[in-house]
């Protein structure tokens, strides 16, 4: 049961994109991106998980890169506001556009010192900076991994483990419990939206917002969920995807999914330099038809990039994100 989630007799065979270059200046991993209409990238970096290696002690950081611009440079994104910037440990982030007035907010999932609580940017445009609005604290966002804004100050959050103990969330995914959920958060209404998944991780949103995209991560599959009502999701199915897919981003036009994938589960756990994880890109077209089509547009074995997590594409280019390395752009054929 244990190798079957974690895929870990998987041997992966190369499938590259032209013209692929590494983004320069990211070292430490991207393991959540995510693009504006206008091409703008912001990307999550420096990520420090409980379990995985982490090649940097400084804390995280938040880059917007250009990918207009020929010479894709990334820029630190500097963070205004009462907020500790020492303790700043980025994960999963979300962009909302508020409809009145276009401003442009920055969601963020941070773990200070291994906690879970969500913070809430405006982006200031002219300054290459973030202004802090808010942090978002709640027993029920307790191991919080990715997020999807659908308000200035509302949100669904995965959280990939039940228990916070260190010793039980190791235990967690060797037992095979589903206990991992999706909460809805509002100043107004905390709850508990859908539950059973054996690790929650990306999760996403239609471009109609009508439905809810969450990465059951260990059962490799990609749950479906029709929002009925803010706090109300039905379930409407699950696509296989036959690997470990983290994060989930959404082609605005298409409606399409693209998944950052860990093709094999337990060379990522282990995270062995000598025989490090690979990185797999899969994506899904028409996935609320009766046959979804699901492809992979890259695999890597881990010699050019580790551990991806994220892959999104714009303008004819791919970005792809990692855990705790590197980034990678890339021609999409």
């Amino acid at each position: 049961r244990q190798r079957h989630s974690t895929l870990s007799s998987r041997e992966l065979t190369q499938n590259y994109l032209p013209n692929c270059h590494l983004i320069e200046g990211i070292e430490y991993g991207a393991e959540d991106i995510t693009i504006l209409d206008d091409g703008l990238a912001f990307l999550s970096t420096g990520l420090k998980y409980p379990g995985l290696p982490s090649y940097s002690d400084d804390p995280g950081k938040i880059y917007s890169l250009n990918l207009l611009d020929s010479d894709l440079k990334i820029k630190a994104l500097n963070i205004k506001g009462q907020f500790d910037k020492g303790s700043f440990n980025p994960h999963g982030i979300s962009v909302y556009t508020d409809e009145k007035d276009g401003a442009i907010y920055l969601f963020v999932v941070n773990h200070p010192q291994g906690k879970s609580q969500v913070e809430i940017f405006r982006f200031v445009e002219g300054e290459n900076a973030l202004q802090h609005i808010k942090t978002i604290r709640h027993e029920l966002l307790h191991n919080v991994n990715d997020i999807v804004a659908v308000g200035t100050e509302s949100f669904y959050a995965t959280n990939d483990h039940y228990f916070t103990n260190g010793i039980l969330k190791v235990m967690e995914p060797l037992l095979s419990l589903s206990w991992s959920d999706v909460v809805y958060y509002s100043p107004q209404t905390v709850q508990v939206v859908a539950g059973g998944f054996s690790s929650a991780n990306g999760i996403n949103i239609s471009p109609d917002k009508r439905h809810l995209y969450v990465s059951n991560i260990l059962k490799h599959k990609i749950r479906v969920m029709e929002i009925q009502k803010n706090t109300v999701l039905s379930h409407v199915k699950e696509v296989d995807v036959g690997s470990l897919c983290d994060n989930i981003e959404v082609d605005r036009e298409s409606g399409d999914l693209w998944l950052g994938c860990h093709p094999n589960g337990l060379k990522f756990m282990l995270s062995d330099p000598n025989d490090p994880p690979g990185s797999e890109v899969i994506r899904i077209e028409n996935i609320l038809s009766e046959k979804p089509r699901v492809t992979q547009v890259y695999a890597d074995d881990g010699s050019v990039i580790i551990a991806s997590s994220v892959a999104t594409p714009y303008g004819g280019k791919l970005l792809i994100g990692t855990v705790y390395q590197k980034a990678l752009i890339c021609d999409l054929k």
